[in-house]
């Protein structure tokens, strides 16, 4: 239900007509070609096109947000958590998962209807300590702008609820020190897990070219 809804979205997201600006007029020069400074008429009315078109597409995209959250409201306890586990199995089993070293993670919201990260968390904090954790990093909101920092963790003692009930980090460890920042680590993080209600993935290098 949920992919032939993203489906025939994204379908009209991707055949949008985006208005182009004409041509700049030519001039000759000998024997070379120059584009001419485009009119002040035609820039304006280039900018007022890509206006429309950009308030076009967010309009869409408002409208697929709306769509894919009824689906995500009308799929009962068992199958989404069906759904989770398979996700979840799909991260654990794969090689880029377990090769990583250092990651960033965010701790699942069941009121957002948010897709279950308990078990990638639980691998990455083991409970016993000889065997070989990863570097977690997870986020805290700083302020009412949603502001957030990405604070390591070594257990999920160390989270906390905030106002909105949703587990963070605590500023600060045990021991009454600043948690480690992912911005001042030394070394490079090699997997984010992020939360997204819809995505469009492109195939350029594997970068995603469209979220929503």
């Amino acid at each position: 239900m949920i992919k032939n809804t993203v489906a025939t979205l994204m379908v009209r997201l991707h055949h949008l007509p985006l208005p182009r600006a004409a041509p700049a007029p030519t001039y000759r020069c000998g024997r070379h070609l120059a584009l001419a400074p485009p009119l002040p008429r035609l820039r304006a009315s280039a900018a007022v096109m890509s206006t429309a078109a950009e308030q076009t597409i967010a309009d869409q995209k408002r409208t697929l947000r709306a769509e894919v959250r009824r689906a995500l409201k009308a799929l009962s306890a068992d199958q989404r958590a069906s759904e989770d586990l398979a996700i979840q199995t799909t991260i654990l089993d794969s090689s880029w998962f377990k090769a990583s070293k250092r990651l960033c993670a965010y701790i699942s919201c069941q009121q957002l209807r948010e897709v279950d990260t308990s078990k990638i968390l639980a691998e990455c904090l083991p409970s016993n300590p000889e065997e070989l954790a990863k570097d977690l990093y997870v986020p805290r909101v700083e302020d009412k702008n949603r502001n957030m920092r990405m604070l390591k963790i070594t257990t999920m003692d160390d989270l906390v609820k905030n106002s909105m009930n949703i587990l963070e980090p605590s500023p600060v460890d045990a021991t009454g020190n600043n948690r480690e920042d992912v911005l001042s680590s030394l070394s490079p993080v090699d997997l984010f897990l992020l939360p997204e209600l819809v995505e469009d993935w492109g195939v350029v290098e594997g970068t995603m070219t469209h979220s929503c």
